[in-house]
């Protein structure tokens, strides 16, 4: 798809900030541009900065092999992180640097039209919903902007915690049936605020 090739032209070459003058190479994501489920990351680390593709270091593995356990490959999903270029020492990323990619991850959603996008770890989640803990939102689908948001820990996380691991694999687990379902029940709530759909 032309759209989408001058899109990561774009990531590749992006010198919007700082943290463009020492990556290696820019990750914009990969995956399939039909997919149903887009994941979305925090930054490149050290691997992919080396290789330019998202989660192939340890978290990746371990998402791969989340994935596996629910029937799905890599290749089935789209992968990608809410910043393209590798934060020094892989630091936080900087409200600075989140808003320069946030163009690109937009795009990105608006090319592929998932289904689901699953958040992994609490700074991608903050894009759509800032005011929630991620130990509070995980696990649990949310309506945003016509988007089924699941939020869930990142692997990085459940690597470094192996109490996270167990709470990680559940929360994949139900990732089959939200796709499944064609029209999500959603909670009655005030104007304005967040939608939480039941899958129930």
């Amino acid at each position: 798809m032309a759209v989408y090739e001058s899109l990561v032209q774009e990531i590749d070459n992006c010198t919007l900030c700082t943290l463009s003058q020492k990556r290696t190479r820019a990750v914009p994501g990969e995956g399939s541009l039909q997919a149903e489920i887009v994941f979305i990351g925090e930054g490149p680390g050290f691997h992919e900065d080396q290789q330019g593709r998202p989660f192939v270091g340890p978290a990746g593995r371990l998402l791969e092999e989340l994935l596996a356990s629910i029937g799905l490959k890599r290749e089935d999903v789209y992968i990608t992180n809410m910043i393209k270029c590798r934060a020094p020492n892989n630091r936080d990323p900087l409200p600075g640097e989140i808003k320069a990619c946030k163009p690109y991850l937009d795009r990105q959603l608006a090319i592929i039209r998932p289904k689901v996008v699953v958040t992994l770890g609490r700074y991608s989640m903050a894009k759509f919903f800032s005011d929630v803990p991620i130990g509070d939102a995980h696990g649990k689908p949310r309506s945003w902007n016509g988007l089924t948001i699941y939020p869930v820990y990142h692997p990085a996380a459940a690597l470094r915690n192996g109490n996270l691991r167990s709470v990680l694999e559940e929360d994949f687990r139900r990732l089959p049936s939200i796709l499944a379902t064609e029209s999500p029940k959603v909670e009655e709530t005030d104007e304005g605020r967040v939608q939480q759909l039941s899958f129930l």
